[in-house]
């Protein structure tokens, strides 16, 4: 089944992201985690490419293979270009048909940890545009793509990220995911510019929900999000308190999703970091209060 065409079904689809384990203890771990969440029944879960955006292998496609196998559940595998040339991207795309995989989310991969700007291998893409067209040149898939709601650390402008996302949509892109993000704002805004710009496909939010405050730095910093100061402030007096942090993270989060879907947001994909507890306590508070019953457009 292809993920685009569940948003045509008016209901708000929830999706779960997971990162494929280095060993067979993270791959038990994973499992674990995938079985606490089945019973919220998501849309789709994704598997990202490598731990930790690392270069290519065959561990997603691995995992992909295992969920669709063992839990029945939606998988979407991401497809990156770093340390790829097109013919090595094309191997790929075939091992995911080969296995049953009618969903990828293309993204252009993050430089190397050090290293400051993206740079393509000989023979490799530049853009995330350019593999959302391989794919969808040379595959029958639902390709699906990132967007930058704030200024990418690598973007001039936020009109620069508002024309990568229309660039890719214009390239086959059926569905768009945004970057973790914790101000609601830059969600709203940035889908306005998207829409005055042509865009028209579903624009769905990505959140995790904050379980370390170190972790959340160091995201926030790789990819130019931003903290709200309150927010920021609250993580500061729990530190030292991890429990704390979570219950913050899980609050946060819920009143973050609940007024997104109030405003109008298809779905929301929750970026798990291969944990369980908060997704799912947000995920069951929100399907008990269901926001989206009082929307406000």
């Amino acid at each position: 089944m292809r993920i685009d065409s569940l948003f045509a079904r008016g209901e708000p689809l929830f999706s779960f992201e997971f990162f494929p384990p280095r060993d067979d203890e993270g791959a038990d771990r994973l499992f674990a985690t995938i079985s606490a969440l089945r019973e919220l029944e998501p849309a789709f879960v994704s598997v990202t490419h490598g731990a930790g955006g690392s270069a290519r292998d065959d561990r997603t496609v691995r995992f992909v293979k295992r969920i669709r196998e063992e839990t029945g559940l939606l998988p979407m595998a991401h497809l990156t270009c770093r340390d790829s040339t097109v013919d090595d991207l094309l191997d790929e795309i075939r091992q995911y048909q080969a296995v049953g995989i009618e969903n990828v989310l293309a993204i252009r991969g993050d430089p190397p940890n050090g290293e400051g700007a993206f740079v393509a291998r000989a023979g490799g893409l530049r853009f995330g545009s350019e593999l959302v067209r391989l794919l969808h040149d040379k595959a029958d898939l639902c390709v699906v793509a990132a967007c930058s709601p704030e200024k990418h650390v690598e973007s001039h402008s936020l009109e620069q990220d508002v024309a990568a996302a229309v660039q890719k949509v214009q390239a086959g892109a059926s569905l768009l995911i945004t970057q973790l993000f914790f101000d609601n704002r830059v969600y709203f805004d940035f889908l306005a510019r998207a829409r005055a710009a042509g865009v028209t496909v579903p624009i769905v939010p990505g959140i995790m929900p904050i379980t370390n405050v170190d972790q959340v730095y160091r995201f926030t910093a790789k990819i130019g999000a931003s903290i709200p100061a309150p927010l920021r402030e609250a993580l500061q007096t729990r530190v030292d308190d991890a429990a704390a942090v979570l219950q913050l993270g899980v609050a946060w989060a819920t009143l973050q999703c609940s007024e997104l879907l109030r405003g109008g947001a298809p779905g929301i994909h929750f970026i798990t970091l291969n944990r369980s507890p908060a997704t799912r306590a947000i995920l069951t508070a929100l399907r008990i209060a269901r926001p989206w019953e009082t929307r406000s457009f």
